[in-house]
């Protein structure tokens, strides 16, 4: 993931989880809110943020694995949403929280990824009505 993709912005990411929308498909609890387009930079169409539960996962080496997972499973299947939004001409801001308490497989989160995009993918095609 590029820099311009992160959801670092403390504003931003606060103000999604204050007005933003959520649905859950396990392991996952994913916020996002979407914005109309702005003249921004290409590829800031779609920003994401990862996060795993300290309260589940006490060693961080656990928690950074399972991250890495989420973040490796989005990067690889994040194309047809960017695609999506840049037709619609909006923007996204998505966190996705893993919920789950124990370590998952590769393939889990990447099937489990695959629904929540393709839940995202929908909800942007609903905005542009």
């Amino acid at each position: 993931m590029t820099k311009n993709e992160r959801l670092k912005s403390r504003k931003t990411i606060e103000l999604l989880f204050k007005s933003g929308k959520s649905f859950s498909i396990y392991p996952f609890r994913i916020v996002y809110q979407f914005a109309s387009l702005q003249p921004l930079e290409k590829g800031t169409e779609l920003q994401a943020g990862f996060t795993v539960s300290t309260k589940y996962f006490k060693k961080a080496v656990d928690r950074n694995r399972v991250r890495r997972l989420m973040k490796e499973a989005y990067r690889l299947q994040k194309n047809q949403l960017q695609e999506m939004l840049s037709i619609n001409e909006s923007s996204l801001s998505v966190f996705f929280i893993y919920t789950a308490k124990e370590l998952p497989a590769y393939q889990f989160v990447f099937e489990k990824t695959l629904l929540a995009l393709e839940r995202l993918i929908k909800l942007t095609g609903e905005t542009k009505r």
